[in-house]
């Protein structure tokens, strides 16, 4: 944990470099698996689980069997949880819904846009040392939602072969019964290009480790699209005097302990702030299942102590952080002059952990600076727009003049001539 007091602007980057591999040094790894994969299909995507995941599988696809066996090993309680949170997104993404959009931008020239859904997607559940089935919820519910056809599911298998009853559960519940026991590169790479298998899709979504979002990047090299580039968990708090420390340290474990290459930040106007939080962050720690992989985490951890909430705000834009808590006695100045953050976090009772499971919102939310142009997943991630228009005789008359003029001015004669025929016509009847 390192901490600074007043940094000037200049040092900023380099405080705040994510603890992340150049993507120079995964590219060669993710390029030979893709190449791979396109050639040899199935055979290849055999032998990475192999290599990657420890097992071995004649059948990869998940059997009705192991839908049904999931389900009775899924606690009543933790049922009715999944359940809960389920509704809670399905309410905040059907809100998402938008009408049609109409105009006559001049009379006889009628112009509308309306939305269409996806085709087909793919969606990916990171495994591993947590296996993610919360995110099954946010990314299987929008696509219900937004009415994808075909929607498949990838997620890497254990050592067993067996893929974790809870994502199962949550899967089943959200209507998506096509799963495949496939991770990291070999799962981006054949819903790619598609196998004997699986199915190739038109867009590809979640989260995953730095293998699995340069994998995701270099898909979009072969005509696939991506929610976002979604790479190790990260979460910023800003916290003034108003804050709880017990609160903010259990904030910034929650992120630390998803994995070795999570990064969490604090920023302050409080010196007492932070040395509070550290010391509760040491005291909170001990007690943590995943200790180990919150305290390797914590090395990129930094505590930044500033003199203003304005000199704050412009170092958190500066970050862009995927997940930004706000703990202060000024909360809307915060909430209403942050640009660059994925999802936003009010007041001491409104922790990180509430948008990762329940509240509603979704959690696969832009990574390592990328919320300054990126949004989270949302329902339009799952739909594309498509524009229309309709013209009548007095609207080609009307508009027709000025077509022809731009496009005689860009030396596009065919163009001009569609017009012009058009208009003789009505001008001869």
């Amino acid at each position: 944990m390192k901490t600074y007091t007043n940094p000037a602007p200049s040092n900023w980057n380099e405080i705040l470099k994510r603890p992340t591999k150049s993507f120079e040094e995964i590219e060669k790894t993710v390029s030979d698996i893709f190449n791979e994969i396109s050639k040899k299909g199935d055979t290849a995507v055999s032998k990475y689980t192999s290599l990657f995941d420890g097992t071995s599988l004649n059948e990869i696809k998940v059997s009705e069997e192991e839908f049904s066996k999931a389900e009775m090993l899924i606690p009543e309680d933790l049922q009715n949880a999944i359940k809960l949170a389920k509704s809670n997104i399905e309410k905040f993404h059907k809100a998402q819904k938008t009408p049609k959009v109409e105009v006559a931008t001049m009379p006889g020239v009628n112009c509308w846009q309306e939305k269409r859904a996806i085709e087909k997607v793919g969606l990916y559940i990171p495994g591993g040392t947590a296996p993610l089935f919360s995110t099954i919820l946010m990314l299987a519910i929008p696509a219900k939602i937004a009415g994808c056809k075909e929607i498949i599911l990838c997620t890497p298998p254990n050592k067993q072969g067996e893929v974790n009853p809870a994502i199962l559960y949550a899967a089943e519940l959200c209507g998506v019964k096509t799963i495949y026991k496939v991770g990291g590169i070999q799962a981006i790479a054949a819903m790619t290009f598609g196998t004997e298998t699986i199915p190739q899709v038109y867009k590809i979504f979640g989260p995953g480790n730095q293998f699995v979002t340069v994998a995701k990047q270099w898909a979009t090299r072969f005509g696939v699209s991506i929610d976002m580039p979604a790479g190790p968990s990260e979460l910023l708090v800003f916290a003034d005097d108003t804050a709880i420390p017990s609160f903010v340290a259990s904030d910034l474990l929650s992120q630390a302990e998803h994995g070795i290459d999570s990064q969490v930040v604090l920023v302050s106007t409080s010196k007492t702030m932070i040395e509070n939080t550290k010391a509760e962050i040491l005291k909170q720690v001990e007690k943590l299942p995943r200790k180990e992989i919150a305290l390797q985490a914590l090395i990129n951890a930094r505590f930044i102590e500033v003199e203003t909430d304005q000199i704050a705000l412009q170092l958190i834009n500066t970050y862009a952080p995927e997940h930004f808590i706000v703990c202060a006695a000024d909360e809307t100045f915060f909430v209403n002059n942050i640009a660059n953050a994925g999802s936003v976090f009010i007041g001491n009772f409104t922790p990180e952990s509430a948008g990762d499971y329940a509240s509603g919102t979704n959690h696969t939310l832009p990574t390592n600076g990328y919320a300054r142009q990126y949004s989270g997943v949302n329902l339009d991630s799952f739909t594309k727009s498509i524009t229309f228009q309709k013209i009548s005789e007095k609207g080609i008359t009307a508009i027709g003049p000025s077509i022809e003029l731009m496009a005689a001015a860009e030396g596009l004669d065919a163009h001009k001539n569609a017009v012009t025929l058009r208009l003789k016509k009505l001008q001869g009847n």
